[in-house]
């Protein structure tokens, strides 16, 4: 994507973003509360399942709309250091996966949105990965945390429920009214 137009002005982005192949734990957040007690993964293994979710994100449209990219590539933009998604094999269960995404600023008012779409992403297209459920919730340092963590809970217990991905359509009631 050289040449394209870049939020912060100029063209360049040859030294923006880490190359998907490469696993920099300098520039992707440390492992949250979620993550604590299970399975981190690093390197090649973080690698395989990033490079897997920058295909599903991009077949499912989950893209950062500030930032104009796939929102895997938060993971790799180096201006957002502490920014991105960690993963976790659960521990009692290597069938699930836990994901959790740190959004750039504790009040992107993206990171429901975003959220809500890599889970509906990952569990609907999980035949492109080798885990039954990823398990989906937005960093505490966000400020609206609790509440969208809230309904990603309940929309996994729907889906496992049901057997199937709900869409938009058929969402808990939405996050925004719920913090009024």
């Amino acid at each position: 994507m050289a040449g394209r137009f870049l939020p912060f002005g100029g063209t360049d982005e040859s030294d923006l973003y880490d190359d998907f192949g490469e696993f920099v734990p300098e520039h992707i957040p440390e492992p949250g509360s979620f993550l604590d007690g299970h399975r981190v993964l690093t390197g090649d293994e973080h690698v395989a399942f990033h490079e897997r979710t920058r295909d599903v994100f991009e077949d499912r449209t989950v893209y950062d709309t500030t930032f104009n990219y796939n929102l895997a590539r938060l993971n790799l933009d180096t201006r957002h250091e502490d920014a991105g998604f960690r993963y976790a094999v659960e521990t009692g269960d290597s069938s699930v996966l836990r994901a959790e995404l740190t959004p750039t600023t504790p009040f992107c008012p993206q990171s429901h949105t975003l959220a809500l779409g890599a889970f509906r992403a990952w569990n609907g297209l999980s035949d492109r990965h080798d885990f039954d459920l990823v398990r989906v919730r937005v960093s505490g340092m966000h400020q609206r945390s609790d509440a969208i963590n809230e309904q990603l809970a309940a929309l996994e217990t729907r889906s496992l429920d049901t057997g199937t991905v709900p869409d938009a359509s058929d969402d808990p009631p939405a996050v925004d009214s719920a913090m009024r």
